[in-house]
């Protein structure tokens, strides 16, 4: 594939494409022209999710979106859809994702999160598809050295399952590319999505209690839970809570159609930061959200968590000077989209 190869001629495989980031993502790839084929075992997801993305992106976009029900682990399932068709290119997001649920079930983390992706890039090899994109994390920095963090800041030992699987998924990445000069992989490590898309159609919807701030957040200002849990208010940051680098899952999403076409005419590995730039405390992401949805949103100290670090964030400056990508969206801009797709999906997709 050389790198005038037009976007309607192209066509990518994303896993796990009705999660909240890929889901996210088939919308700007849509978007932007691209054939693409989701895989979701719906683990982690809703079907439900298509029609919105066809909502959004229109119906001539939509024609060129293909789904199959099926598992990235399942060898069988993967063969007859690159059978069917021409697939020059995947995204791969699919796998389990909850750092504490890891940790209480490592052996399922590392079956599924490891052979889904060797089951995934033996595939792609039979096939002659070697490019891929890697849903990757900061989790694989640990916990910095200095910050803020860029490409070049060391892995550390990752603090969990979920942590570990996405440090040694860029090792078998890299050590395949290592193996056969044709890979043409990129490594996207992602700080803290959150937002949903502006037309309130498309978020995140966690199963059970969500793991993670926002959507906590979201369902306190919805009245389905009673108060945020703020876990450390003695951390080294201005206001003692700790600090991350949220990034909204819309500018995420454009981030891989942007290495998808920085990469179009590449070989080799790369390796990506996709953040903002910029730390927000617990306390900021609690005074934007509560702006937001026009209340002060109560919330309860807790001691810190073993595991969380003081503060992290990101240099993303090689991601616009490469691709010609920067984050374009605030915390403001994030907490009112969110609150927008909470408060008119009071129960996610069901409702």
């Amino acid at each position: 594939m050389d790198a005038a190869t037009p976007a309607q001629q192209q066509c990518v495989l994303v896993t796990g494409g009705l999660g909240f980031i890929g889901s996210h993502t088939v919308v700007e790839l849509l978007k932007g022209g691209y054939n693409v084929v989701v895989v979701d075992n719906l683990f982690n997801a809703n079907e439900k999710v298509l029609d919105r993305i066809d909502t959004i992106v229109g119906e001539d976009a939509a024609k060129n979106l293909s789904f199959y029900r099926a598992d990235v682990c399942d060898r069988e399932a993967l063969t007859s859809i690159f059978d069917d068709n021409t697939i020059t290119s995947v995204i791969h997001f699919a796998g389990y994702k909850a750092v504490g649920e890891s940790v209480v079930k490592p052996i399922e983390y590392y079956t599924n999160n490891l052979t889904s992706t060797l089951t995934l890039v033996d595939v792609m090899r039979e096939h002659g598809c070697k490019s891929i994109i890697f849903s990757s994390s900061a989790t694989v920095y640990g916990n910095p050295d200095a910050l803020p963090l860029t490409e070049a800041s060391p892995k550390k030992n990752a603090t969990n399952p979920y942590g570990w699987t996405k440090w040694m998924i860029e090792q078998i990445l890299t050590d395949l590319h290592t193996s056969d000069s044709a890979w043409n992989v990129v490594l996207l490590r992602y700080f803290n999505p959150i937002g949903a898309h502006p037309s309130g159609l498309m978020g995140e919807d966690p199963k059970g209690i969500p793991n993670n701030l926002v959507p906590y957040v979201a369902q306190v200002a919805v009245g389905k839970r009673d108060a945020i849990h703020v876990y450390g208010d003695d951390y080294d940051t201005p206001d003692g809570t700790g600090v991350r680098d949220y990034i909204h899952v819309c500018d995420l999403a454009c981030g891989h159609v942007a290495a998808l076409t920085w990469m179009n005419d590449r070989t080799g590995v790369e390796v990506f930061n996709l953040g903002t730039g910029k730390g927000s405390s617990v306390l900021d992401v609690i005074t934007s959200f509560s702006a937001a949805c026009g209340k002060k949103l109560p919330y309860v100290m807790e001691p810190r968590r073993s595991g969380d670090v003081t503060a992290n964030y990101a240099n993303c400056i090689k991601a616009k000077e490469y691709m010609g990508w920067e984050a374009q969206y605030d915390l403001d801009d994030m907490c009112r989209d969110s609150w927008n797709w909470q408060s008119h999906n009071p129960n996610g997709y069901e409702g």
